[in-house]
């Protein structure tokens, strides 16, 4: 029976210190025994029928351990709780996801969200714990449950902009998918990250300023030297000494807004002039900051044109 504890203890050692019934059964615990751990205060009940072989606190970990044993054979950790694990978002969803095998079944729980897939063992990653889905499993699971694309694109830019896959390896993972909602989007929208479209917002610039007006293809993630950092600029056209800035953040704070004037001042003293947009400039006004990046890319000699971006192209209209 000592042997039977001791085996026990491991295996909640392992699993941050949570176990199942069936496991405490297994090491010889009767369901009297359990309750009266429970009682006591020296065991947790975290789910039904699954518990904490501790006192005090039950930590974000143990918690998603608990979700896991909860769910059962095959679970997976999937969407935004594998998103947080990955490190996609720093905020822990108040639900936690869980994919299991398409053909199992299990009670709602509250607190759970439970998702269903005939391909999970796959989409598991091999050896990290708890089980959660791979990177590119879990971004896939993310654009397809999202409310819009612009959302779906947000997942990709921040696991590729992160450095966490790429779109190489997103598209492969894209091919596994029988049905795929956006998947042509996602299949272009994969090609401008891949070329340094790193956020939703260089994404829109690239396809509805810059193609969409015939400007000259620019360099994205542009590697500059000023002193002794090494920074990148978000699209620099480099031929006119040219940059934009695009940023899609509500409220700048204080310090951001210095660090980018100082940047932006020692660019010209590079020559480079520095045009700088937010998200409703290129969203809203897509054909006036076409405009605008035009105008000062001719006074630094390039020919031109603009072309419309189609028949209500703002630029029609000037």
């Amino acid at each position: 029976m000592t042997d039977r504890l001791e085996s026990l203890q491991q295996l909640a050692e392992s699993q941050r210190g949570v176990i199942t019934r069936r496991q405490a059964f297994g090491a010889g615990l009767t369901r009297d025994a359990i309750e009266a751990r429970v009682n006591s205060g020296r065991w947790q009940r975290v789910y039904p029928g699954v518990f904490a072989m501790f006192s005090g606190e039950v930590g974000r970990a143990a918690v998603l351990w608990a979700a896991v044993l909860r769910a059962g054979p095959g679970a997976t950790l999937s969407h935004q709780t594998a998103a947080e694990l990955h490190g996609l978002t720093l905020k822990p969803s108040q639900l936690i996801h869980v994919t299991i095998p398409g053909d199992r079944r299990v009670e709602p729980v509250s607190g759970l969200v439970i998702h269903r897939s005939g391909r999970i063992q796959a989409a598991r990653h091999p050896c990290q714990e708890p089980p959660r889905t791979r990177i590119e499993e879990t971004v896939i699971d993310l654009t397809q449950v999202a409310r819009t694309f612009d959302q779906a694109l947000g997942w990709v830019c921040a696991a590729c902009g992160g450095r966490r896959t790429t779109p190489g390896r997103l598209r492969d993972a894209m091919s596994k998918r029988a049905k795929l909602r956006f998947r042509e989007a996602l299949r272009l929208a994969l090609a401008d990250v891949a070329d340094g479209a790193h956020t939703v917002l260089e994404h829109r610039y690239l396809r509805y300023v810059e193609r969409a007006h015939g400007l000259p293809q620019a360099k994205r993630q542009a590697r500059t030297v000023s002193g002794n950092r090494i920074e990148y600029r978000d699209v620099l056209y480099p031929k006119y000494q040219v940059a934009v800035e695009t940023d899609g953040r509500l409220a700048h704070p204080l310090e951001a807004r210095w660090s980018d004037l100082h940047r932006d001042n020692a660019a010209a003293a590079k020559g480079i002039i520095t045009l700088r947009y937010s998200w409703s400039d290129v969203t809203l006004r897509p054909c006036h900051v076409a405009a605008e990046v035009g105008a000062v890319l001719s006074q630094r000699g390039w020919p031109g044109p603009l072309r419309y971006c189609g028949p209500a192209c703002a630029l029609r209209r000037t």
